[in-house]
């Protein structure tokens, strides 16, 4: 793929702050921007993947629970009890 220009303005002490910082590194500053817009990009496509992903999950668990796939609140209650009594037992044991 050709190259592509992308020019845009910024305060002449910010470039100035921004080469140096990138000398600092031994990098250019197109070095680094090409880094942050590769970065950028990506982070975007992970967090549209994962929000794509996140509706499916909440999707499945709606047509489940519409179709009755659901457990009492009284056995859910039940089975962390029990859970909240084993760490209970486990953690008085245990000398400090």
């Amino acid at each position: 793929m050709p190259d592509a220009t992308f020019t845009f303005r910024v305060e002449e002490d910010l470039k100035l702050a921004f080469s140096e910082a990138a000398k600092a590194q031994d990098q250019t500053g197109a070095q680094l921007l090409r880094a942050f817009m590769r970065d950028y990009v990506k982070h975007q496509q992970d967090a549209a993947a994962y929000d794509g992903w996140f509706r499916q999950q909440v999707q499945a668990g709606l047509a489940s629970a519409n179709a009755g796939n659901l457990i009492p609140a009284d056995d859910v209650e039940a089975e962390f009890s029990a859970l909240r009594e084993e760490t209970r037992r486990k953690l008085n044991g245990k000398s400090l």
